[in-house]
């Protein structure tokens, strides 16, 4: 496996869906990395040369923001919009929709499984 931004990438796949493996390169990004590195999106991994590789690893570490640091920003902004009291920052903290979604009835995913409270079924009046 060729190991790229510290992610061991598939080898028996095109370039190009490979890179999408590492966090924050999806297929736009690939194809970048791709062109700038002068490389053909359909070659398999396995295929490539060390010199393509290394051409690779170059133009992401020089250009991307990728794994680690990615995160790490992510979280910091995450963070500030709580520190400074937002709205979107109450919400992420606690753990609900924070694009204005309906969270009545759905975002069962966002908070969680269903807990039972007594006294809340419906009666059926005649």
């Amino acid at each position: 496996m060729a190991i790229v931004s510290g992610v061991n990438i598939p080898d028996n796949k095109v370039a190009e869906v490979s890179l999408q493996s590492i966090y924050g390169i999806g297929s736009f990004q690939a194809r970048d990395v791709l062109d700038k590195a002068s490389v053909s999106p359909n070659t398999r991994v396995k295929d490539l040369s060390e010199r393509d590789l290394s051409r690779i690893r170059e133009v992401i570490d020089r250009e991307k923001k990728v794994e680690g640091d990615l995160r790490r920003e992510m979280n910091m902004n995450i963070r500030r919009l709580m520190d400074i009291g937002s709205y979107r920052g109450a919400r992420h903290r606690r753990g609900l929709p924070v694009r204005g979604q309906r969270s009545k009835t759905n975002a069962r995913a966002k908070r969680g499984r269903r807990i039972p409270v007594a006294g809340r079924r419906h009666t059926v009046t005649r």
